[in-house]
């Protein structure tokens, strides 16, 4: 008896011991992510992410016209290597349209961009439409490029998918240098000879590059997703350019790898969808997770700034004569907790019961805090042309985030002026 030819799991997909077309589509998938994610940050970096989604919607009508050309031709019309270069030619006049109207109308890049979207991708579906309805027997497969679909392509579709993101991710090392300068500072990258707007021409073509390799995987509707997601997720976690591309890349990779195995193996998943869901995840998991950048790292540094500024309150209130009960010098809540947590773990305070007190350490905290603020606010009357009767106000605002190096110019500015008067 025979036994029936069992679906590879997700881990032996994964280690690419899933059967060697599904390892050509996963890794061609994989390589589409990186060179996404890589030239991503330079469309970002240069304003352009949007540019992306309008070159993604004018490879419609391309798509539909190489389709046809083929169809009369006799030769398979449902390729990948005859439908690619009909969307590149597409993308390629949608992307001159949008420069000239820039450039010969008053319309503004992005009223451009959304005439061109809108009206490119209108002619796509009418003549996506006319298609459906002739007697043409390949024609059924066009609307995957819609939204995408890695179950439908074989090995020689994932080879040109592949080959094309690998000649992206190649130019981009190559280009590095320049694309970095005219990110940056277009104008010194001019100054210094280099011809901007050839490199944007050819980071144009990077985008429309990938743009119409990620046809089939991801969509033409969705795969500026792949372009924009990555490196804002990957912008969360650094400021270091070459970081910056090789973890936007890596995000985008990973992105497109589980988006495509999704696809895969759920019956009726469009791609697009599924790798656009994983881009979020990450997308989601820096904005709140990140350490320096993330909405978490915010919340904890407002809230350490606030905790702060109760606490050099509580030091000054603490300083006045007489028995001071809890209640009565710190603030109420979870704020009030925290107050009181940070000053005794330092040492600054002793409590007896509901009453509580300085200790020397914490005297001469609160002596050092009113340092600052008179500091503070002898240099905003004097330098800053604050009135008398709203420096309070001012030096509140900002007397609790000093630091000590802060502390010792403004003492040595003042020191030099009293030193000059006095000479006077």
């Amino acid at each position: 008896m025979i036994e029936p030819m069992q679906t590879p799991g997700v881990w032996e997909i994964l280690t690419l011991r899933g059967g060697h077309n599904t390892t050509v589509v996963l890794v061609g998938a994989l390589l589409l992510g990186v060179a996404a994610g890589v030239v991503g940050v330079f469309a970002m970096l240069r304003r352009r992410s949007l540019v992306a989604d309008a070159v993604g919607h004018a490879t419609l009508p391309g798509i539909c016209v190489a389709f046809l050309i083929a169809n009369a031709m006799g030769v398979e019309a449902r390729s990948l290597a005859v439908l690619l270069p009909g969307a590149a030619v597409g993308a390629v006049l949608g992307l001159l349209a949008i420069q000239w109207m820039t450039r010969a109308t008053r319309l503004t890049e992005d009223a451009a961009i959304g005439a061109v979207l809108s009206v490119w991708f209108g002619v796509g579906v009418v003549m996506l439409s006319a298609i459906q309805g002739m007697d043409i027997g390949n024609q059924g497969g066009l609307k995957s490029f819609i939204f995408g679909q890695t179950a439908t392509m074989s090995e020689r579709d994932a080879r040109l998918m592949g080959g094309v993101a690998l000649l992206s991710i190649v130019a981009v090392l190559v280009m590095f240098k320049q694309l970095r300068l005219v990110a940056f500072n277009d104008d010194f990258a001019a100054s210094i000879g280099v011809r901007v707007a050839l490199v944007d021409g050819g980071l144009m073509a990077l985008v429309v590059m990938v743009s119409v390799a990620g046809l089939q995987a991801v969509g033409m509707l969705l795969i500026v997703a792949l372009l924009i997601i990555p490196p804002a997720a990957a912008r969360f976690w650094t400021d270091r350019l070459g970081l910056l591309a090789l973890l936007s890349g890596v995000i985008g990779g990973a992105a497109a790898s589980i988006g495509a195995l999704v696809s895969a193996r759920m019956d009726r998943m469009p791609a697009g969808p599924a790798i656009v869901l994983v881009a979020g995840v990450f997308f989601v998991v820096g904005m709140v997770a990140a350490p320096r950048r993330g909405v978490g790292a915010g919340v904890l540094r407002h809230l350490g700034v606030r905790v702060r500024v109760h606490a050099d309150h509580t030091l000054s209130r603490l300083r006045l004569p007489g028995p001071h009960h809890v209640a009565s010098v710190m603030p109420s809540g979870v704020i009030g907790r925290l107050v009181r947590l940070v000053l005794a773990r330092r040492g600054w305070i002793r409590s007896e019961g509901s009453m509580v007190a300085l200790t020397d350490a914490g005297e001469a905290a609160a002596v050092l805090a009113e340092r600052r603020r008179r500091l503070w606010q002898r240099y905003l009357v004097r330098y800053a042309d604050v009135a008398p009767s709203h420096v309070d106000i001012s030096a509140d605002a900002i007397e609790h985030v000093i630091d000590p190096v802060i502390v010792a110019t403004l003492e040595a500015e003042l020191a030099a002026e009293s030193s000059a008067g006095s000479g006077a």
